[in-house]
């Protein structure tokens, strides 16, 4: 009989540290969300990651039945549905940058960009940076430039 009491006010005392300590942890999951910023291009919910990849025309196809705005970032090859709607209404097609908090696989956004531009203007100079080259030798505009100037070429996505 005491030795049933011992362990039942054992357990009892871990399911009251449990409570204590699961609360906090849980809430402090909860407030974790931070805000940040997502590149990419708007797309109807009608699309799969393979569509987005592929650029297909279905994937931005207006009036598409019962089809929802979604966010495709090709970096991760994610899509993220947007809520609210009303910020992304306009944009299907368009390669933006969004704002917000992201809740499961939406994004609560707050500011939604259009990119207006890729790459740098015609005769803008380029900024410092410095890369790892294939043979893992790191690698900088001045160790690029050649006599005659230098041309690069970035290649953004391959599906390897």
């Amino acid at each position: 009989m005491v030795k049933d009491f011992c362990v039942w006010n054992q357990a009892l005392v871990c399911a009251t540290v449990m409570c204590f300590v699961a609360g906090p942890v849980s809430a402090g999951q909860a407030g974790n969300a931070t805000s940040r910023s997502w590149s990419g291009v708007v797309i109807n919910s009608n699309c799969t990651v393979d569509e987005a990849f592929a650029e297909a025309a279905k994937c931005t196809e207006k009036d598409a039945a019962g089809a929802t705005l979604s966010l495709y970032d090709d970096t991760v090859r994610q899509i993220y549905k947007l809520e609210p709607q009303d910020l992304a209404l306009g944009h299907l097609g368009d390669s933006v940058t969004v704002d917000g908090t992201l809740s499961a696989d939406a994004i609560q956004v707050t500011g939604l960009k259009p990119h207006t531009s890729i790459g740098l203007a015609v005769g803008q100079k380029a900024p410092a940076f410095s890369a790892r080259d294939q043979f893992g030798r790191e690698r900088t505009l001045a160790s690029l430039k050649g006599p005659k100037g230098t041309i690069l070429l970035f290649f953004r996505s391959a599906d390897w």
